[in-house]
């Protein structure tokens, strides 16, 4: 801060004052210059982004699928055996706590919802008091969404009330406990060694005799920090009902969800004012025959994304000069990838599809032009140019922008957790989902899908990488081939293997043979 006075005529630090700011001036002056010129490079979006397979998209986009192909793709999975676990006794609290836990999340909205549901976990464990979970903010899309901003926390409190004790904040006594606290110096009260996939009893070790010394414990960082195995059972069950039963999200972003789902449904408007319970009804096998279908495609195809796979995605010199300096800027030149030809990446399914690859993947699948697309994602790189060529194959694809009103949008315009919560949302009560790669979003609606027995198309990507390197491929060959590689992977139970995700693989943990 410039002190009182200190630019008047004559101040003693007004010399120094004015290097300064001149410094702070030019500073900002060259870093703006340096990221509008790095933006129109690698976000070309006033260049046209030629189609990379335009063989495959002129058959595409002439394609027409028979009826009893439609009727098959859309719908519902049959039963598969398996159903949400449901506690046969109603669990009872521990007369006294051990203490306060605290846990300071980081990453994006589906790893921190991760985060909160091993936070219930470790409570448990150790018989604590879980305050509601800091969400740190986030240093990509700079985004400061609170717990309470993002999931219902009265719900949440209320749902767990029975397993574990939760305050929404500190008591006086223990208000000195902050993020800025822990930000200073080294804390006795903070737990900053807990190892990735720690057992139960590294918390029992470690954590509990610093509750029962000071009556409170702040772990950070916390992310993936407790193990997917050798847990009790009850303990795998508790998290389990934290993500599918007692996260939920804010009723404004339910509410918008709701909007935007009727939209997609009841495209002429005669559905009305659409509520959670009538979601629920024209979702999956109970579908009303008046509402229409849609697919939610969740397209992960960021900058960083696109430089950190180290792949080319047809931009010419231009885009992967590009995308060569933001890898060296961000990571500074290490990136795995980068170490492989294109050629090899694609073939071993570890380059992220473009648009215009998961549209034609659709496509081959059998969706037709009349199919209702909802696009699920940030800002795409390359824009609308690099979007151009879905959107010819599915003229009917919509998302946020264009289903929202702009008095919708500005109940989150800015806020990139809340944008995924919504997404989240549709995606949930969607027909059919599919993501374009793998990450925690895909990670997390394909568990909690596969919780609900809903529809999920998961890419086989090396299959794909090696179709799009073939340059002759006739449409005709490229379609049996995706047909054959997807089948059993639209929605299929799959057990959980060791070391697996309980919120990506829910049978066994959470579910139980019908």
């Amino acid at each position: 801060m410039i002190e009182p006075g200190c630019l008047n005529q004559g101040h003693p630090c007004r010399a120094t004052t004015l290097v300064t700011l001149s410094f702070l001036f030019f500073t900002l002056v060259f870093f703006s210059s340096f990221t509008n010129a790095f933006s129109s490079s690698v976000y070309p979006e006033l260049n046209p982004v030629k189609p990379r397979h335009s063989r495959l998209l002129r058959s595409a986009v002439q394609r027409e699928t028979p009826a009893s192909q439609l009727s098959e793709l859309w719908s519902p999975l049959e039963s598969q055996g398996w159903k949400p676990y449901v506690e046969p006794n109603k669990p009872t609290l521990p007369e006294k706590s051990e203490g306060y836990i605290q846990v300071f999340l980081d990453g994006g909205l589906n790893q921190q919802r991760m985060g909160i549901c091993d936070a219930v976990a470790v409570a448990k464990i150790l018989n604590a008091t879980l305050v509601i979970p800091y969400l740190e903010l986030n240093p990509v899309w700079r985004d400061s969404s609170s717990f309470m901003d993002i999931f219902d926390v009265d719900h949440f409190i209320d749902v767990l009330k029975d397993d574990i004790s939760i305050v929404k904040e500190l008591p006086g006594e223990y208000s000195w406990s902050t993020r800025e606290y822990y930000g200073l110096a080294i804390r006795e009260t903070r737990i900053k060694a807990a190892p990735v996939h720690a057992s139960a009893h590294w918390y029992l070790e470690n954590v509990l005799p610093v509750l029962q010394s000071y009556g409170i414990a702040a772990i950070s960082p916390f992310s993936h920090r407790l193990s997917f195995d050798n847990l009790p059972m009850d303990i795998q069950h508790l998290r389990c009902k934290v993500n599918f039963e007692a996260l939920i999200f804010v009723p404004h972003i339910r509410t918008l969800g709701d909007a935007l789902i009727s939209h997609l449904r009841y495209p002429d408007g005669s559905a009305g004012q659409m509520g959670y319970n009538d979601l629920q009804e024209v979702t999956g096998a109970g579908a009303s025959k008046n509402a229409g279908k849609f697919v939610v495609l969740h397209l992960r195809f960021d900058k960083d994304m696109a430089a950190h796979s180290a792949c080319d995605f047809g931009g010419g010199k231009a885009e992967k000069l590009a995308l060569a300096k933001y890898r060296q800027v961000i990571w500074q030149g290490r990136v795995l990838n980068s170490q492989f030809t294109d050629e090899e990446l694609r073939s071993q399914g570890r380059c992220p599809m473009t648009p215009e690859e998961v549209g034609l993947l659709l496509a081959a699948l059998g969706f037709d032009n009349s199919t209702r697309l909802y696009l699920a994602s940030h800002k795409v790189y390359g824009g609308e140019a690099r979007i151009s060529t879905l959107r010819e194959l599915f003229p009917l694809m919509e998302d946020k922008k264009s289903l929202a009103s702009s008095d919708q949008r500005a109940q989150i315009k800015g806020k990139a957790s809340l944008l995924a919560a919504l997404d989240y949302y549709v995606g949930l009560h969607s027909d059919i989902f599919i993501s374009a790669s793998p990450g925690n979003m895909h990670n997390a609606l394909v568990g909690h899908r596969t919780y609900l027995n809903l529809k999920t198309i998961r890419p086989n990507m090396a299959l794909m990488g090696q179709l799009f390197l073939n340059k002759t491929i006739e449409w005709s060959e490229f379609q049996d081939a995706v047909i054959e590689g997807h089948q059993n992977r639209q929605g299929q139970l799959r057990i959980r293997k060791p070391k697996q995700s309980i919120y990506t693989y829910p049978a066994p943990d959470c579910m139980c043979q019908a």
